[in-house]
């Protein structure tokens, strides 16, 4: 049972901050201890979240991340009302969350599991930065247009040099993110295993790899890159990187956890209802446009 809610929401949408209340309010009519925070960074909230039950997170699929990767260091699952576009892993809506929020403390959820990974940026023997993500970590160049050099190594052997724009290192769950967008396989969401896609490869490998479980991959910046590099963590700028320097990725200590109120299989049909080509905008009814030719007639 859920004795004590945080309500999270968008830092750049301040509409949010009328549905943390009325969320708020609702879990307060039920009994339930809240606590609401509509503006935040993950250094105010993190001694709220360890003394919480449950987290709502309210916006679209980058603040599920950002709530999620705060949560996850204390396993403390959340619960997502999307307000954005997508919303791929929300589990309400604007039109039905005080419905399915009565679902949830009625006892009708299950907790989803996913893996996330950690990267470490190293400068020599010095530690540059590091952190946990849910989607992906990508190495990539910065806003001049020409390609990086990179060197992979897998659990410790080098396996090749990649000459691209970038190189997405991404869980199951960025697997339908940024990694799906540049041509990398869809992997369910139970799956433990690390993806590797390169992003506009040149004259070098540009199949994607889907690494073993538990595997570890280093990638190196090579000594004849030229232009500015960047690491990011779920699309958050992590630090720049220089020539000979370091990222070693591999499965993290955290697990995130999602409040599920749909059937376990929800996975696939929550996907190709969002990848399969969209309703006509044309309103029910309406005949077609006249085409250019039977205009100028």
């Amino acid at each position: 049972m859920f004795k004590r809610v945080g309500i999270l929401g968008h830092p750049l949408r301040p509409a949010t901050g009328e549905l943390c209340s009325a969320v708020a309010h609702s879990l307060a009519q039920r009994g339930i201890s809240t606590w609401c925070n509509p503006k935040w960074d993950a250094q105010s909230v993190r001694p709220l979240i360890a003394e919480s039950d449950l987290v709502i997170a309210i916006g679209g699929d980058g603040s599920m991340l950002r709530a999620a990767r705060v949560c996850s260091e204390y396993g403390v699952p959340v619960f997502g009302i999307n307000v954005g576009y997508l919303g791929f892993l929300t589990e309400a809506s604007l039109n039905d969350w005080d419905t399915l929020l009565g679902d949830l403390l009625g006892g009708g959820y299950w907790i989803e599991e996913r893996m996330m990974i950690h990267a470490q940026a190293w400068r020599g023997e010095s530690l540059l930065a590091q952190g946990d993500a849910l989607n992906d970590v990508v190495v990539s160049r910065g806003a001049v247009a020409k390609s990086i050099l990179l060197d992979a190594f897998i659990d410790g052997d080098w396996a090749t040099q990649y000459n691209a724009d970038g190189l997405i290192i991404a869980t199951p769950t960025g697997s339908t993110a940024y990694a799906l967008a540049v041509g990398g396989p869809i992997l369910p969401p139970t799956l433990k295993n690390i993806l590797v896609v390169p992003v506009a490869p040149h004259l070098t490998l540009d199949r994607p790899i889907v690494l073993a479980e538990g595997a570890t991959i280093d990638v190196i910046v090579a000594p004849r890159t030229t232009t500015d590099v960047t690491l990011t963590l779920d699309g958050e700028s992590l630090c720049n990187l220089a020539p000979n320097d370091s990222v070693t990725v591999y499965a993290s200590e955290h697990i995130s956890r999602f409040v599920r109120l749909r059937e376990r299989n929800y996975f696939y049909r929550s996907l190709l209802d969002r990848m399969e080509p969209r309703l006509s905008p044309r309103p029910q009814g309406a005949p077609p446009r006249r085409s250019l030719l039977e205009r100028k007639a």
